[in-house]
């Protein structure tokens, strides 16, 4: 099981901040290529700019995942 958290603008566009999945992928970018199938305010998950988190580490989309890792989505953080 994959524990997938969303924060910022992507929770609100999405409506909800995390969701368990029970479905094994290789990858964080197989993971979010499974979401954006879901179409519609997934779409969200596209953007260039993604950043992402595996086991609270920044971390790239080709990363590897395993059962039990907690991955968290979220938009580039900006500030001035």
């Amino acid at each position: 099981m994959i524990r997938v958290q969303y924060f910022a603008r992507y929770r609100e566009a999405l409506g909800l901040d995390g969701e368990q999945l029970s479905a094994e992928f290789s990858s964080l970018e197989q993971l979010r290529q499974h979401l954006l199938a879901r179409g519609g305010v997934w779409d969200v998950l596209a953007e260039q700019n993604l950043m992402c988190a595996r086991n609270q580490e920044l971390c790239s989309l080709d990363e590897p995942l395993l059962a039990g890792d907690e991955v968290a989505f979220f938009p580039t953080v900006t500030g001035g």
